[in-house]
């Protein structure tokens, strides 16, 4: 077990060091979020969501995103290209185990994302003057979605052919995060069954609770309502338990998807 925390954090290291050293990557999964999210906030200057400025409401679900580009996308691409190039085959036949292998990339994906989130607090506190109201919390959250992410990553990019065509693969969930998630509105904004899908995106639940996170207000039943810290925990469990059921279903498809050798023929 030992041995295997060892290596993931060799991976994680390594994974780090690459993404310093290319500037195409460093700018999509660190930089990229962020000026997007600069974006939505300049179209939604002086309106409230929820009773919350729009410019805050949108700068705190910021992390949906983050978690499209820094998690997911970065790591299809890491993976799809390793195993191309059969490093995923040799390490696993090295000795670290399957784990250590995937966790390592994870490791360092979670890195990225809490560097992302720091960043996010920082432009928060000297935008608007708010910290996090419930910090236990927005990690918590911030670990899930790096677990789920990451699961789905590896079933993507079971299913993407080689490392040129991983830009596509992904595209479909980058724009369902960015289109359905409620990152610029609340999910109650949207009518009828649209607002049940948005409720119900995998990434949902991640922004929500890292939304309530950060406000200490409720953004599960829209009512904006300040809540205590045991307050917001509770009211975390229903979005907790999405987020939970998600990982389940991303590790069964991250099982039956994922492949350490190229396809061959």
């Amino acid at each position: 077990m030992k041995t295997d925390v060892l290596h993931a954090v060799r991976l994680a290291r390594l994974d780090l060091t690459l993404v310093g050293r290319n500037t195409t990557v460093l700018f999509n999964v660190l930089l990229l979020p962020l000026l997007m999210a600069w974006l939505f906030t300049q179209t939604q200057v002086g309106a409230e969501i929820s009773g919350v400025p729009s410019e805050l409401y949108v700068l705190t679900g910021v992390p949906g995103l983050m978690l499209g580009f820094a998690v997911f996308t970065n790591l299809v691409n890491t993976f799809t290209a390793r195993r191309e190039e059969l490093v995923l085959k040799r390490l696993r036949g090295g000795q670290p185990s399957s784990a250590a292998v995937l966790g390592g990339s994870a490791l360092g994906a979670l890195a990225l994302f809490l560097g992302q989130v720091a960043l996010l607090v920082i432009w928060i506190n000297r935008s608007d003057g708010v910290l996090p109201a419930n910090v236990p919390l927005l990690v918590l959250a911030a670990v899930l979605g790096v677990a789920l992410f990451g699961l789905l990553a590896a079933a993507f990019s079971g299913v993407t052919p080689n490392a040129e065509l991983a830009q596509i693969t992904v595209l479909p969930v980058i724009l369902i995060m960015m289109i359905g998630a409620p990152v610029a509105f609340s999910a109650d904004m949207l009518p009828g069954p649209l607002g049940t899908i948005s409720s119900l995106l995998p990434v949902t639940p991640v922004v929500t609770i890292m939304r309530t996170a950060f406000l200490g207000q409720d953004h599960f039943s829209g009512s904006g309502e300040t809540l205590t810290m045991v307050q917001q925990w509770t009211a975390a469990l229903p979005s907790l338990g999405i987020l939970l059921a998600w990982i389940a279903v991303a590790a069964l498809l991250a099982r039956w998807l994922f492949r350490w050798e190229p396809r061959h023929g």
